[in-house]
């Protein structure tokens, strides 16, 4: 499998990741998956038997378990592998349980090590942005954290692109670690990061891992229009979390995935995974499934690539409307400000 450069880091990790939020299902999360750590071994095997080298969690999954159970799954194998996880969200019921506090986040990232059962994470992300928290405060912590050997790479998580750029002005500023990825959101259907979120990756040098490539299984084949909504799915048990805003122009999409994967005798969801591949500045695309079939077929998106001419038809039906000063610039200002 190709691997990439994470940002400007020398860290080079696979074009698809694996995303663990399947593993415990506890809570909330149980209508997500519930993978346990026999069957998590045998995914395991088949993602590193298909050259995947990153693994991706956060403790909130499953209230810590999404971590145990790989830290489990991947015994000595450890340290073959690239582990990502997250800290932000809520923990616990006091005060201090969430959060980008210098408090919560070495008191999080000690946990999620003993969770794991490691002495150090790879990449450790924020899972969000905490706008009542200095920034200076919460990259000197990540700073610590590196220098004490615990963490190797720090990222960031749905951030807006202004607060990316004042993380990277800090960090510049007071010579701290700096972010080397973000993790987002981006699909055929959410393509809204390309206004500023992808410009300022490229322009600065930050990786991109996307979450919910299939946005929460809409793209994943399942589901047509004027057709009945299939049952046990996370759409069906759940609903949308906000990955799908415009539903026909959706179906719009899924009509023209399906043509392409019948012209190329591959699934649907393999073409959306594949479409994101083929985008400027994504280092990784985050994967994640309940079964040996979900898993095997989208590892399949990484053998083989659409043609220009099927990435053309694809960007234009998920084409969105650019705002303002975005239209502007397109209009106005192309001899300078190249697209």
């Amino acid at each position: 499998m190709e691997t990439r450069f994470l940002g400007k880091s020398g860290l080079k990790i696979s074009v698809l990741s694996f995303g663990t939020m399947t593993f415990g299902g506890s809570d909330f999360f149980q209508e997500i998956g519930a993978t346990q750590v026999d069957e998590a071994q045998h995914l395991i095997d088949i993602c590193l038997d298909a050259g995947v080298n990153i693994f991706d969690t956060a403790d909130v999954y499953s209230n810590g378990l999404s971590e145990e159970i790989l830290g489990k799954a991947l015994g000595k194998r450890r340290s073959d592998v690239i582990i990502a996880t997250k800290a932000y969200g809520r923990m616990g019921k006091g005060a201090n349980d969430t959060g980008l506090s210098r408090y919560h986040l070495i008191r999080a990232c000690e946990d999620s090590l003993r969770r794991l059962d490691t002495d150090y994470i790879d990449l450790y992300q924020v899972h969000g942005f905490d706008a009542l928290t200095p920034l200076e405060e919460t990259l000197r912590a990540l700073d610590d954290l590196v220098r004490s050997g615990k963490v190797r790479y720090i990222g960031c998580s749905n951030y807006s692109a202004w607060h990316l750029m004042k993380a990277l002005s800090v960090s510049e500023r007071l010579n701290l670690e700096r972010y080397v990825s973000q993790q987002v959101y981006y699909s055929l259907v959410a393509r809204e990061l390309e206004f500023e979120l992808i410009p300022l990756s490229l322009d600065q040098g930050v990786g991109i891992l996307v979450w919910s490539p299939l946005a929460f299984g809409f793209l994943s084949g399942k589901y047509r229009r004027g057709q009945s909504q299939p049952e046990g799915t996370r759409r069906a048990k759940i609903g949308d979390i906000g990955t799908v805003s415009d539903l026909e122009k959706g179906y719009d999409i899924v009509e023209v995935l399906h043509e392409v994967a019948n012209n190329r005798g591959v699934s649907v969801a393999q073409v959306a995974l594949n479409w994101l591949l083929r985008q400027s500045g994504i280092t990784s695309v985050i994967i994640g499934a309940r079964n040996e079939q979900q898993l095997r077929d989208n590892l399949g998106a990484a053998q083989w690539e659409l043609t220009l001419e099927e990435v053309n038809r694809l960007n234009q039906v998920s084409a969105i409307a650019p705002i303002y000063p975005y239209w502007h610039q397109r209009k106005f200002g192309v001899e300078r400000i190249p697209q």
